[in-house]
Order: structure tokens, then sequence, then C-alpha cells
């Protein structure tokens, strides 16, 4: 008998302190780590917390919206079986294959920079060794159980949340004269044009980053699927996620625009090539910490394994998910004794290292589209969470379902999925808004918009072939079976 049998299913072995983290090893990272100095640069500390502040608003309706849903409806593919079931098959086809190419290529996107980080101690080892041996670590994490995935990310999320943790005690003792010489006060935050620098264009400048550093928190839907007691431990993990993450990212930008000027050339370095300049780096060298730089990019390492990590795993049951659903091929459906779609598994890791030789092959220009082309499928991701959740909630009343049965009730609803569809389409619109403007040359123009056409091109495509209707409110699939 082999290992592989279609009607195995995958198994309910995440628990409520593994979903909280799997949430928030997807969202912090080098975002917050490395890029949050380049915000600060870009639009000062004021303009910098505002933009952080709106994301995260938009973040918190989205995660209410996801909240109602993967509740009531906790599966592994779920983004998919949400669009198909409310929306049109259609787009939930299309949103299924955006979100798998969303985390796929991010996967591959994660070996680059983890052979880029490794380089600061290793500088004569290939990057492709490094790669190499941090897939086949992502691999085994994700083949072995699901349990193995969830217990890594827990760990490898926890370094990153006691980093972030000290980061801001270190930052307040500072800030308050305790530790490395007296108060900077308010220097940082009135020196120059702060605290907004650029105004209203400077703001809107970082929100594309600022978003970017917010993926990751609804993979507590894609991992419902496999939660223990999903009705109880999601709206714990959607409740108290949220708020710390939020904590996490305005906390931190308050601290580095308290210790460090928007001014300071430093914090220019906004990618894993330049840890030396990390924010988190000079401010704990600022505090004597020894071998600051070594610190934070070990710290840096396992946010990139644990967005790998995570990226692996969601990429893996949105294709488990499309299988199911008759929109993939059926082999990619089945599911080993231990509960693992591991034909899904290999497959995204094929893409995954596919992805990753483009770099290396000629001056690595493919790759970088295909980049460009996966940072923007999260945002369509989270506009189709918006609109999939209007449409559940207006269906489950038409069909006359009492809102209070609900296992989570998602807040301000009809606004709340309303708000965030439209801060979704204008940050998509606005993350090259020069180019739009005529102000950039064509290239500029497609790479930074090429995710949406192939979204639409999926969406159409499914159209043509299947001519499938769209989804009546009365005859929307409620089902929880």
């Amino acid at each position: 008998m082999t290992d592989q049998v279609e009607d195995h299913q995958l198994r309910r072995s995440l628990t409520a302190r593994h979903l909280n983290m799997i949430a928030i090893g997807g969202a912090i990272g080098t975002g917050l780590f490395v890029a949050s100095g380049s915000s600060i640069s870009t639009a000062g500390p004021g303009g910098a917390l505002v933009a952080y502040g709106a994301i995260g608003l938009m973040v918190f309706l989205l995660m209410q919206s996801l909240g109602e849903m993967s509740t009531y409806l906790p599966v592994a593919g779920s983004f998919e079986a949400y669009g198909t079931r409310f929306v049109s098959p259609s787009f939930g086809f299309a949103t299924g294959w955006n979100y798998w190419f969303n985390w796929a290529i991010t996967v591959a996107a994660e070996l680059v920079a983890a052979a880029i980080v490794m380089k600061y101690w290793l500088p004569d080892v290939p990057s492709w060794l490094w790669s190499a041996i941090f897939l086949t670590l992502l691999f085994l994490l994700n083949a072995a159980s699901v349990k193995a995935f969830g217990e890594s990310e827990f760990w490898f999320a926890s370094i990153k949340v006691l980093t972030v943790i000290i980061f801001l005690g270190v930052g307040v003792a500072m800030i308050t004269g305790i530790l490395a010489g007296p108060s900077p006060g308010f220097h940082s935050w009135t020196v120059g044009s702060a605290p907004f620098v650029g105004g209203g264009a400077g703001i809107l400048a970082i929100f594309m980053v600022a978003g970017f550093s917010f993926q990751g928190t609804e993979l507590v839907a894609v991992a419902s699927g496999e939660a223990e007691e999903p009705e109880r431990t999601i709206p714990w993990a959607i409740r108290a996620v949220f708020y710390r993450i939020l904590l996490f990212y305005v906390g931190a930008i308050v601290v580095i625009g308290f210790l460090l000027p928007y001014t300071d050339g430093r914090l220019l370095g906004g990618d894993v090539k330049q840890v030396a300049v990390s924010p988190f780096t000079l401010v704990f060298e600022r505090a004597g910490v020894l071998g600051a730089a070594t610190l934070i990019n070990a710290v840096i390492l396992t946010s990139i394994l644990s967005a790998g990590n995570s990226g692996m795993f969601a990429s893996t049951r949105l294709l488990f998910g499309l299988a199911r659903g008759g929109m993939a091929p059926a082999a990619l459906g089945r599911v080993t004794r231990r509960g693992v779609p591991l034909a899904a598994l290999l497959a995204t890791t094929a893409v995954g290292a596919l992805c990753f030789l483009t770099s290396l092959i000629g001056d690595g220009s493919a790759y970088v589209w295909l980049v460009n082309a996966s940072g923007l499928a999260g945002f369509i991701t989270w506009m189709g969470i918006a609109w999939s959740h209007y449409r559940f909630r207006k269906a489950y009343v038409a069909q006359g379902h009492d809102l209070d049965a609900l296992p989570f009730r998602a807040r301000w609803f009809p606004l709340g999925p309303l708000v965030a569809l439209v801060m979704c389409a204008v940050v998509i619109g606005g993350q090259n808004y020069q180019a739009l403007l005529g102000r950039s040359d064509v290239t500029g123009l497609v790479a930074s918009y090429l995710g949406l056409p192939i979204f639409l091109l999926l969406w159409a495509g499914h159209k043509l072939v299947t001519r499938a209707p769209a989804v009546r409110l009365e005859e929307a699939d409620l089902r929880r079976s």
C-alpha cells in the first residue's frame, strides 16, 4: 500500500498558539527589521506612523472579514473556496491561483534573501548552495506533518517576537534617558521637515511598503483547515494577532522615530544587503549591545526562513484546495497518511526552485518581474477577501440565517469590507503613480502592475472556457461540511 492515498484527509493538529505565531511569523519580517528605516527616511516619523496606522486599520477590517468566513467555513483552500462559493467559480479560480503564485514566488525570493544573509558570515560560499540547503530544510519541515510545520513556525516566530519586545524595551529606556545617555526628547520629530516629509506624496510612497509588511496575517485562514476546534481557536488568533502586530509595527516606528532622525543617511538601506544599517542594529549599537549587527543578521535569517516556511505551507494548501475543487490536476489533491498533501508540496517546491534559478540566469530581470507580480498578488488577494466576505454576509442573510448563530461576527459590516476594498485599490493604484502619470518608462509601469493583468486573464480565461455564471445570493453554497 502506498503512502499517498486519496481518501486521507488533512489533520487538525494546529493549536491556538500555532495559529497565532503562524500569522505573526508571516507578517513580521524584513519589512520591519530593515525597510522600516527606509520608510522613516522617505516620509518622516510622522508620515511613516500615519501610513502604517492606515494600513493597520485596513488589515484590521480584513482580519474581521477573514475571521467571520474562516470560522464559519474552515477549509485549506480557503480563498479559492470563498471566491467560488460566494462570488463565482471563475473568481474563485483566479483568486486561488493568484494566491498560490504569490507564495510560490515568495519562497523563491526568500531563498535568494537567505543566501544574501549567509554571505555576511561566509562570503566565499556559493549562493546557490545556501538556497539549496534552505529549500531542502523547508521541504522537510512541511513534508513531516502539519504539526512539525506548526512547531517550527512557532519557534521561528518566537525569536522574532522576542527580538521586537526587547527592542521596544531598550528603545523606551533610551527615549526616557534611563539607558545610553540623556533622553533625545522630540529632536528627531522636529528636525528638518519632520515629522511629515514630502506631505501626502511621502505617505503614499510608503503605503505599498507598509502593506507588504503586513502581508501574511491572512495565513490564519489558510491554516484554518488544519486547526483544532476552529470555532474557538480562529477567533482567538484573529483578535490577538492583529493587536500584537500593530503594536510591534507602530511601536517600532515610534522608537526609531525618536532615536534616529530621518536625515540619518544610514536609514536609506532598505534590503537585506544592508543589515549593518538596519534601524534595529543602529539602536542596539547605540545602546551598547555587543555584536548588534551579527545579532540582527541572525534574526533576519530566522525571519526569512519563517516567511519561506509559511510560503511553502500556504502555497501547498492552496494548490491542494484547487485540486480538490477540480481547478488543478486531481493528483495534487492526494494526502499522505500523516495528513500532508505531498504531491502539491513537491509541485510547489519545484516551482520555487525554478523561479529561484531565474535569478541566476542572465541579469536576473525575469526574476525581478516575477517578484513584482507576486507582490501585487497579495493585495489582489486582500481585495478578494473583502469582496467574498461582503457577498458571504449578504448570502447568509438572504437565505434566512440568524446572524447571532455566526461563530465569529465581523464588526462594522457592510462598511468594513467596503472600506478595506477601496483602500486596497488605492494602494494598488498608488504603488507606482509616477508611471501612471507618465513620469516613468513603460517597462517600469508594466513591472509594477504585472500581477493585475495576470489575475484578470485567469478570471476571464476560466469564464470563457467554463461559461460559469456568477453566484446568486439565494443559491450560494453555505454548507459547512
